[in-house]
């Protein structure tokens, strides 16, 4: 299989980097990831990346906290995150970038958009840490913002679920996964595969999301390849 396309990001949940273990890791499932997407950039793809926090930390956890703050300390979860990626992909051989919304330049890049490009195209990994770098927006909004101002042609939404379903599997075993779907039918019908923020402004830049399961990180490769896979938003597979 050939890559279909020049530059995706990639979504990964931080739940997807802990994957069972106990701890906020798995370190083993990491590297497959990581092995992945060298295979995907060895093959001629720019690969970005947008990393969650929730194998560290959510905002909502915070209960009795002030919103705001409780976001804060997410972003920073996020670089944890990103920081662990870029240690893995490094010792596999792939040249990778921390860029973060928020600074922190001791430990990453500001995140600038023409230097961000810039490094894509000298075929460098992208991670993009701390969100859009303001609370009350989730990673996936973040996600497809960054994509948008990279020109990527596709997001490619890891989860822990293989696509978007007519209604919540676990609960309705009548739930039918979909092949694709329009954005606004996932805004009429209120499926929670996305946040509305995020499919808002993806219907209305017109940026195609695929939505898979990681739970085998060849899909990564797959979606690259445009194999079937998924659930593909905003767009036809």
């Amino acid at each position: 299989m050939k890559p279909c396309y020049k530059r995706v990001l990639v979504k990964l949940s931080g739940e997807a980097l802990s994957a069972g273990s106990d701890g906020i890791f798995n370190y083993d499932f990491i590297d497959e990831v990581c092995r992945v997407i060298k295979k995907c950039v060895d093959a001629g793809t720019q690969v970005s990346i947008v990393v969650g926090a929730g194998n560290i930390w959510r905002g909502r956890q915070g209960v009795n906290m002030d919103r705001t703050r409780a976001d804060h300390m997410g972003m920073l979860a996020t670089v944890i995150n990103c920081l662990a990626l870029q240690d893995a992909l490094e010792k596999l051989g792939v040249d990778t970038r921390v860029m973060t919304a928020v600074e922190m330049q001791r430990f990453a890049e500001p995140y600038i958009r023409n230097k961000a490009v810039s490094h894509l195209n000298k075929g460098r990994v992208v991670i993009f840490g701390c969100g859009i770098g303001s609370p009350f927006f989730s990673t996936d909004t973040a996600a497809v913002l960054r994509a948008a101002e990279i020109n990527a042609d596709i997001v490619l939404l890891a989860k822990n679920v293989d696509g978007v379903y007519t209604a919540d599997p676990k609960i309705d075993p009548t739930a039918k996964k979909l092949s694709n779907i329009d954005y606004i039918d996932i805004l009429k019908e209120g499926l929670k595969a996305l946040d509305f923020t995020a499919t808002s402004f993806s219907m209305e830049n017109h940026i195609p999301i695929l939505l898979f399961g990681l739970d085998d990180p060849e899909n990564i490769y797959k979606a690259v390849c445009g194999e079937k896979i998924g659930t593909i938003v905003g767009g036809n597979k």
